[in-house]
């Protein structure tokens, strides 16, 4: 080990899992960095919470490093941060800060960074914009169309009571962001360490995500895009609730599987950096496939949201999830209602009864 960095020197285990090949062997610690292809850097913060890591990266960029996603707004982050400014990153000169995506764990400190190391912030204009949205709700009042959604799926006045209580809390995990920032769109190559990354954008965990793949190596920084082992959150919000996201996912990875080939190697958010990216691609849209179908035997009667949680997922939903399971049952009741295949019905007290009508057809 030196300054901290894990070298790729030979001594790093890989394993074969599920049809895809992970080549490093453990992740690398608290101010440790993981060399995992020439000129960048795995690193890893803790987030506390049942997802407890978020991967972050840094690539060489001639005297200095282009840092990829920024970890939740948080005292021990930071500390972290300055841990692995100092030590692998050798206190050289920061040139941009690239957010994949808006989620906090990903953009929660990328103005608190931006301003630390003088750096501009690089996203996608819609990641960027929701963003600032949903930070301008911190400390609002909740809006009675998110009670009249959540009342809808089926919660209770309780239960809508605690969508009123959290309401805002984006604010509460992510600094204030960067007053602007450089746009990056599908098909741009950003130049790092003068090597181009291609711009390849997903749509439907977050309105515009953006993966960066470096084709001389085939090296890919997917963000939360191509996850090795968990399916990312794909769900309808108060703010758009006829949305479509699991359509416009399933699209996404219908694309990613034509334009990445199989031999590279991507570098997820969470999890660890894997190849085999077309078997995942394919595990990916099989695994809502397979729900899509589940769901369609439940609504042979009429459900609520709330009750085809069991049909969509392995394990109870619990109070911490409940707004992320509504969303995502939602999407895959939208999905179908968007195709035809099933009908919603409000009734007098306001909430939506779901039932299949088609069964003619695949999903």
């Amino acid at each position: 080990m030196a300054g901290g960095v894990i070298l790729r020197d030979g001594t790093l285990t890989g394993r074969e899992e599920r049809g895809l090949s992970y080549p490093f062997g453990a992740p690398p610690g608290p101010g440790q960095a993981v060399e995992v292809a020439a000129g960048v850097l795995w690193m890893r913060l803790a987030m506390p919470m049942a997802l407890d890591h978020i991967n972050v990266y840094a690539v060489r960029d001639g005297d200095g490093w282009v840092l990829v996603d920024t970890g939740l707004d948080m005292s021990a982050t930071r500390k972290e941060w300055a841990q692995l400014l100092d030590g692998p990153l050798g206190g050289r000169p920061i040139s941009r800060v690239i957010c994949t995506h808006m989620h906090p764990d990903h953009i929660g400190l990328a103005g608190w960074l931006c301003a630390r190391v003088a750096a501009p912030l690089v996203m996608t204009r819609l990641e960027y914009v929701t963003a600032r949205m949903l930070l301008a709700d911190t400390g609002q009042p909740a809006p009675e169309a998110g009670a009249v959604f959540y009342r809808a799926a089926g919660w209770d006045e309780a239960q809508v009571e605690g969508y009123r209580t959290s309401y805002g809390q984006f604010g509460r995990m992510v600094a204030p962001m960067p007053p602007g920032f450089v746009r990056m769109r599908e098909g741009d190559r950003l130049s790092i360490g003068g090597q181009g990354w291609r711009v390849v954008i997903g749509e439907g965990h977050s309105p515009e995500h953006a993966c960066l793949w470096r084709e001389s190596d085939g090296v890919v920084l997917g963000g939360d895009q191509i996850l090795p082992k968990i399916s990312s959150n794909v769900s309808v919000w108060p703010t758009e609730p006829d949305a479509d996201p699991l359509g416009d996912w399933l699209d996404s990875l219908d694309r990613m599987k034509v334009v990445f080939p199989d031999n590279v190697l991507i570098l997820p958010s969470h999890g660890e950096p894997f190849r085999g990216v077309q078997a995942r691609l394919e595990g990916l849209i099989r695994g809502h496939r397979t729900a899509l179908k589940r769901l369609e035997r439940t609504l042979r009667e009429p459900c609520r949201a709330v009750d085809v949680f069991p049909a969509l997922f392995a394990r109870p939903v619990g109070d911490g999830v409940r707004g992320m399971a509504t969303g995502e049952s939602l999407a895959h009741l939208n999905y179908l209602l968007h195709r035809g295949r099933v009908s919603r019905r409000r009734d007098a007290d306001g909430v939506d009864w779901w039932t299949l009508i088609r069964q003619d057809s695949e999903a």
